[in-house]
């Protein structure tokens, strides 16, 4: 064996090894927990560099998550849910109004949709909203049309006739109407006056939009000589008592005058006239023009109504005469009144404007004619 000790000289070269498999755990270790340390310091430097997280955003947060809700509110229980709003606590009419595009929808146009007394509503309370379609939309029942916007449609009608009549009237001595859209005494004063001066039945009603006799008052150019005028006498007036309305003419060629008056009321009429000639002209130049007095100049005279402006007496003591009131309704004693200014215009036209002294008709030729009945239209009665 040449002397060697078995195995000796390996022994002899022996040094300690650490296994392969227990270098490869100890490798491993040593990574995870230098890992470790550095997954600890960076969350650690996350937590310290984060914004601080307030408690109130996390119960916040949480509570909206898990508590959302949805609520349905019924339809209301009437005809048309879509036409109908149900007024809440502190609305008004005109917040309500606000809320739609629609000119229609007014205060005034809700207000007659649903026969309000007034502006005033209520929490709760049921409105129709839906204007002027012909329905309550609360119940289905059928309704006439909206009184507002009938209303409006009326005035802004009124209006165009008024414009009209103004037009017609024109250089007639009569005033302008005001352009109002307002239907009053005035403005059917007038509408009668075109009437008997178109050829059309007399009266002092309303002129209904698009009727036959409108078409015929917005056709006209001109105001004509009245069927019934004393054409035949050289200077003529018509009073016409339905009309309370004063035409003034020469024969067949000319109107010169058309003026408002006022004649007797229920008990001193004015009595109907046909062709009577005027008989005197009193002046009363000592009074300026006035009789103040029942005796005055004469008891003869004896006007029954008082103060009467440079009188034209046509029937005993009944005259044409200036006053300071000329309605456009019966209220004087039986003589025919006009305005101070149309009196005196009547008396220029007739040449005797400078008299001083009473005068008798023959010198100026002046006939009367006096037609009609009073009745005032059936909303006024």
């Amino acid at each position: 064996m040449d002397g060697a000790t078995p195995g000796g000289g390996a022994l002899g070269n022996l040094r300690p090894v650490i296994p392969r498999a227990s270098s490869l755990v100890l490798g491993a270790s040593l990574l995870l927990l230098s890992a470790c340390s550095a997954t600890a310091q960076n969350s650690l430097a996350d937590t310290l560099d984060a914004p601080p997280t307030d408690p109130a955003d996390t119960t916040t947060a949480t509570t909206e998550a898990t508590t959302t809700t949805s609520t349905t509110v019924p339809p209301l229980d009437v005809y048309d849910p879509l036409c109908v709003v149900q007024v809440q606590p502190g609305e008004s009419l005109s917040l309500i109004a606000d809320r739609f595009d629609d000119d229609t929808v007014r205060v005034d146009t809700i207000v007659a949709e649903n026969d309000l007394d007034g502006n005033t509503i209520f929490p709760a309370q049921l409105l129709d909203v839906c204007v002027d379609n012909g329905l309550d939309d609360r119940t289905g029942e059928a309704r006439e049309p909206n009184q507002a916007l009938v209303a409006e449609a009326t005035r802004a009608n009124v209006e165009i006739q008024q414009a009209k009549l103004n037009e017609l009237f024109a250089g007639y001595g009569i005033n302008e109407l005001v352009i109002d859209g307002v239907s009053g005494s005035a403005t059917r004063q007038r509408l009668c006056a075109a009437r008997l001066g178109l050829g059309l039945p007399v009266s002092t009603a309303d002129m209904a939009a698009g009727s036959e006799e409108e078409q015929v008052l917005m056709a006209a150019t001109q105001i004509n000589i009245p069927l019934s005028a004393p054409v035949d006498r050289e200077r003529w007036v018509l009073i016409d008592q339905t009309c309370q309305i004063m035409f003034v003419g020469a024969s067949n060629q000319q109107l010169q005058f058309v003026f408002p008056t006022s004649t007797g009321e229920p008990g001193h009429e004015t009595r109907l006239q046909d062709r009577s000639m005027v008989y005197r002209y009193d002046p009363a130049f000592d009074n300026g023009g006035w009789h103040d007095s029942t005796d005055f100049p004469v008891p003869e005279d004896n006007p029954l109504n008082g103060n009467m402006y440079k009188p034209l007496y046509f029937d005993g003591g009944q005259a044409i005469h200036g006053a300071n009131n000329v309605p456009t309704s019966p209220q004087s004693k039986g003589c025919a009144r006009l305005r101070l200014e149309h009196q005196d215009a009547l008396l220029a036209w007739l040449g005797i404007a400078d008299v001083t002294a009473p005068i008798g008709g023959s010198g100026f030729d002046l006939a009367v004619s006096v037609q009609g009945v009073f009745a005032p239209p059936a909303e006024s009665v």
